[in-house]
């Protein structure tokens, strides 16, 4: 976001601001577009000109900012993963009670899938390309070793004062956690004409929601 003071100032041709923040901000409008395009299209139905033209930029300047079509899937694929905790750090989940902490990372999660189908359509694609892409990324597993310390931490405190059970696996957890919800949602349809109920509805997704809640909060009673 462009700092006001510098929103005031009339840019120029030549004003070194706004020369010395162009790849920067090219390369934000690159990977917005990368994503609007890989999340409708996948990966292989993607086009690098289709995503040139959606940020406003040439092909040339593209590869030299971002890089091919490989390269510009694994930074969007970051970017929608980066995007979803830096939501969940503002959870600020040190500052509550551990039931309430974790009852809170359970909302969030299915929320987010709930009301993100771009993470959802870029993670499904890479299981499709069965993780190749995301092996060569240090920043999403730098982006999940945080996470799995707060949630060992929530834990820590929730079995100090005997309302979570022992000997849970912080990573089997948030499996658990992000997967109830993410099946739900990434198949909604075939749920939905399946069972003949309309789950995209607010009231079967909220019901859905607290399922979730009631079945992870129960396997954590000790």
């Amino acid at each position: 976001m462009m700092r006001k003071s510098a929103a005031a100032r009339p840019l120029t041709q030549n004003d070194p601001a706004q020369a010395e923040n162009r790849p920067a901000a090219s390369r934000e409008r690159i990977l917005d577009a990368a994503v609007a395009e890989f999340a409708t299209q996948g990966f292989a139905g993607a086009r690098v000109d289709a995503i040139a033209l959606r940020a406003g930029i040439n092909k040339r300047m593209l590869y030299a900012y971002v890089g091919n079509k490989k390269a510009l899937w694994l930074a969007a694929l970051e970017r929608v993963y980066e995007a979803k905790r830096q939501e969940e750090r503002t959870l600020n989940l040190q500052r509550l009670a551990p039931q309430e902490a974790m009852q809170l990372l359970i909302r969030f999660n299915f929320r987010y899938h709930t009301d993100h189908p771009e993470f959802l359509a870029m993670l499904n694609d890479e299981n499709l390309q069965r993780g190749m892409n995301l092996q060569e990324s240090k920043r999403v597993a730098e982006l999940y070793s945080p996470l799995l310390t707060l949630l060992s931490e929530v834990l820590a405190r929730g079995q100090a004062d005997g309302v979570f059970r022992q000997n849970v696996d912080p990573m089997q957890l948030y499996i658990s956690v992000v997967g109830l919800g993410y099946f739900f949602c990434s198949n909604q349809f075939t749920l939905s004409a399946i069972f003949d109920r309309h789950l995209d509805s607010v009231e079967e997704v909220l019901t859905r929601e607290q399922h979730i809640v009631d079945v992870l909060m129960g396997y954590l009673r000790p």
